[in-house]
Formats: C-alpha cells, sequence, structure tokens
C-alpha cells in the first residue's frame, strides 16, 4: 500500500524507547499523538527496580557509549546524566577446560576480563568474527556478498567448521550470549556479522572503558521514557494510555482505527507501530497484509536479568571488581551494579548476573526458591566473602508477553533475506519503528531512537 497522507494525529503502539521517541517527535511539531502501551507502565526493554529506598537499577537495557549520539543528547535533553560502568579490581573465571569435570572448573583470578584460555585460539577466533563482520553492508545485510549462504548457515554450525581448538569452542557461545543475548544455534552467521558491525564493531561493543558499556543512565535508563512520557502528558492529557494492548489496526482512504483487546478504539491519520517483530507480526493489520515482521525462525533474545542485593558491595574490599564468567552457569556472567548515586542511607552493593543463551530458557523454568538458590550459591563460590543478600531480583525477558524477548529478536536462518529488504518500509498508513527496525545499533537504546526519527522524518516527508 502507498500513497501521501497529511498527518494531523497518530496512534502509536508500544510506549518503549522507539515510540515515545516517535510520538514526542510528532507531537513537538504539532501532530496530536495517542500512545497506547500495554503494559502498565512505559519503558518496554528498559525498566527500574527499587534496591534500596530511593535506589534504583537496570532490569534492563542499560549500558552506552561515546557512538550513542543520539541518546547521549536525549539525556542531555531530559536533564539526565551518565554514570561511568567501574571495572576497578581483578575478575573471576570459572571457566575450565571443556573436559573439566568438577563443578566449577578452577577457580581463577586475574586483572582485565581476558579469560584464562589460550590466548592464541581467542585471538583467532576473534580474528575470524572481525574478518566477516567486516565483510556484511551495515546499511543492507541482505545485499551483503555471500549474503544467501551466510543467512543460511547458523552461528553454531559455522563455530563447528571453523574453529577447533576446544577453548574457542567453549568461549563462543558465551561471547555471543554476552553480546547478543542469542544462543548460536538460533541465529544466522549474517546476523551474527550484522549485529556486531551495526552496534559499532567486535572491539567496541565488547569494551567498558571507551565501549558500548562505558557508561549507564544515573538512576536508571527507564527515566528516558518516564520524562519522554510526562512530557506528552503535560502536552495533552491522556496522551499516553496504560493498559491498552493493541489488537488490530485497520485502515482505509481517510485514515486508521486502532483497536484494543478492551474493545477501545482510536482513530487517527497514521499509526506508528513500535513493537518488537515478533509482537508485530501478531497483530491483524486487515485484509491486506503488510511484509513479514518475523518468520519461523525468528528468535526471542534469550536474557535473564539476576540482581543480588548486598549491604555494600564487599567484593571491591578484597580487590575484585564484581566482573566474572561462569562457563556452566546460570550466571554466565556477573558485573558490578552498585547504585553510585544512592540517596544517603541507602547505598548498597548490587552484583548483577547476566542468564543468556540456551541457560536462560533453562533457567527461567525453574521454581522461584531454585533460581535464588542456584544464583546465590554460584555467586558465593564465586565471591566468598559475601553474606547472605537482602535482596533478589529475577527479569525474565524470556517469557515477558509484551517484549518476547531482549536485547533483541534473533534473525535465524533466512531471516535477513526475506525480512530485511522491507524492514522500514510503510504499510499505506502505518509506519514501524524499534531497534529492530534500525541498521543502525540494532538492539541498543541508540538504536530505537534513531528509528523513532526515521519515523518522524517518513511521516512528515508524506505531507510532502
Amino acid at each position: 500500500m502507498s500513497g501521501r497522507t497529511r498527518a494531523g494525529s497518530a496512534v502509536v503502539v508500544g510506549g518503549g524507547l522507539a515510540g515515545l521517541t516517535a510520538a514526542e517527535g510528532l507531537a513537538a511539531r504539532g501532530v496530536e499523538v495517542t500512545v497506547l502501551e500495554a503494559r502498565e507502565r512505559v519503558g518496554g526493554r528498559t525498566h527500574g527496580i527499587e534496591v534500596a529506598p530511593g535506589a534504583r537499577i537496570d532490569a534492563g537495557a542499560a549500558y552506552l557509549g561515546g557512538k550513542h549520539t543520539e541518546l547521549l543528547a536525549l539525556i542531555k535533553d531530559l536533564d539526565l546524566s551518565t554514570a561511568p560502568t567501574t571495572m576497578l579490581g581483578a575478575s573471576r573465571f570459572a571457566i575450565g577446560p571443556v573436559s573439566d569435570s568438577s563443578s566449577d572448573g578452577e577457580l581463577a583470578t586475574r586483572d582485565g576480563r581476558f579469560p584464562p584460555l589460550n590466548a592464541v585460539a581467542l585471538g583467532d577466533l576473534f580474528d575470524r568474527l572481525a574478518e566477516l563482520t567486516a565483510a556484511v553492508r551495515p546499511d543492507a545485510p541482505w545485499l551483503t556478498p555471500d549474503a544467501e549462504r551466510l543467512d543460511t548457515l547458523t552461528a553454531a554450525e559455522w563455530a563447528e567448521r571453523h574453529l577447533t581448538h576446544p577453548d574457542a569452542r567453549l568461549f563462543f557461545p558465551l561471547f555471543l550470549g554476552e553480546m547478543m543475548a542469542a544462543d548460536p544455534g538460533e541465529v544466522s552467521v549474517l546476523h551474527m556479522a550484522f549485529y556486531l558491525r551495526s552496534g559499532g564493531g567486535l572491539r567496541y561493543l565488547n569494551a567498558f572503558e571507551g565501549g558500548a558499556q562505558q557508561d549507564r543512565v544515573a538512576g536508571g535508563a527507564h527515566q528516558l521514557c518516564e520524562r519522554l512520557a510526562a512530557r506528552l502528558t503535560a502536552r495533552r492529557p491522556g496522551a499516553v494510555r496504560l493498559g491498552e494492548a493493541v489488537r488490530s489496526v485497520v485502515q482505509d482512504g481517510a485514515g486508521v482505527t486502532v483497536h484494543t483487546h478492551a474493545g477501545a478504539a482510536y482513530r487517527a491519520d497514521v499509526a506508528v507501530v513500535a513493537l518488537p517483530p515478533l509482537l508485530a507480526e501478531g497483530l491483524d493489520l486487515g485484509p491486506v497484509r503488510p511484509a513479514p515482521r518475523a518468520g519461523g525462525r525468528t528468535g526471542r533474545g534469550c536474557a535473564v536479568k539476576v540482581n543480588l542485593v548486598y549491604p555494600s558491595p564487599v567484593w571491591r574490599e578484597h580487590g575484585l571488581s564484581g566482573w566474572s564468567v561462569n562457563a556452566r552457569g546460570p550466571l554466565l556472567s556477573t558485573v558490578d551494579d552498585s547504585p553510585a548515586d544512592a540517596p544517603a542511607g541507602s547505598a548498597v552493593g548490587v552484583l548483577t548476573g547476566f542468564v543468556t543463551g540456551a541457560e536462560a530458557h533453562r533457567y527461567a523454568a525453574l521454581e522461584p526458591g531454585e533460581q535464588r538458590a542456584t544464583a546465590v550459591a554460584q555467586a558465593a563460590s564465586l565471591f566468598p566473602m559475601l553474606p547472605e543478600p537482602i535482596g533478589f531480583h529475577v527479569t525474565d525477558w524470556v517469557n515477558e508477553p509484551y517484549s518476547k524477548g531482549c536485547y533483541a529478536a534473533l534473525f535465524g536462518p533466512g531471516d535477513w533475506l526475506r525480512l530485511g529488504p522491507t524492514l522500514t518500509a510503510p504499510h499505506g498508513r502505518v509506519h514501524w519503528a524499534g531497534t529492530e527496525s534500525s541498521t543502525e545499533f540494532f538492539g541498543l537504546l541508540e538504536g530505537a531512537i534513531r528509528s523513532g526519527h526515521r519515523v518522524v522524518a517518513e511521516i512528515l516527508d508524506a505531507e510532502g
């Protein structure tokens, strides 16, 4: 469907960062905007949880770096600030060789984040990944030379063919889980290479200092969406409506009607669908179907975030950074997430564990008591000085119904060739936003913001 439309009003489906960025951009240009969010909160895959009175941390998307220029501009515009992701002290590794039959392998302590594995083997792994990454077309991965073969092959199949050393085979799924929240068997080689290239390159994505994980939003990234929503509501009360899960978007020659599961209907000139691909694919968009947003091999980002709260970051007193890598999980890595800006009397130590890839599905299926017991036991084995935690939080993004995964959707074999060419093409009066619709910083907060800006430009351009 095509045609030029004048947008005096718009309905935005999804109150995450992409949807609210688009809504704010349109509202600032005089468009009457209504945002419909299925949850009882805005934020999408950003989410803040309180770990002490007045102190919140990120249970969802969190990190940013200097290349995230639109995100940094938004942080400044919303009168927020950043806090450095500190990595002072030694790291802990329970990442023994594959043949090790002990529960955790040999526990090692060393400076930096490089694991105690064969350096030559890991160097070869990163060289091979860098070669793949350099070859992909970031603006149109489906036009990459040899795209058909790369999009047919899974990352697991690639590793089986090209990684011969046991240490490289051991580390590869841990690395992919940390970078993409992906199991190697679920993503195509083309998607893996594109994701790494889109995010700024292999070294940038993997780095704290000077990289994509250098900083966090002080007080939590959830504030971005909360402040954008507050601006919209200040302009027009009722502009942001929570608990409004959308069922269908019907368009005609004069506009669109967005129907919710609760039976409400919202009329506007255009609609912006700012949902992850698996959710967008489930919308009823009328008799003329748009190009697909997801396919049969499109997967959910496999991430569960675990926050263990202690009276203080006691590991620092022992010269440890809080960073760890454990090959057997469930917490495949941990990081010191202690809030630096906690109010007086609310300072706590927070150790955040990342459960990713196939391990995320296994961990998410455990009963809450077993989730706590296994996570606490693992943290204690890595950091024996830890007391019993005073707080414990699990954020299961795998089974979150209004996200269907995190960090981002996983494009499986065939997805880029099938979905890529129409990823951003409007369906008549329906426009697409979301970090998965951005070929710049796909899967990151920066990508979500850029997709929102793109949609604003599309709609304004359609007005002529």
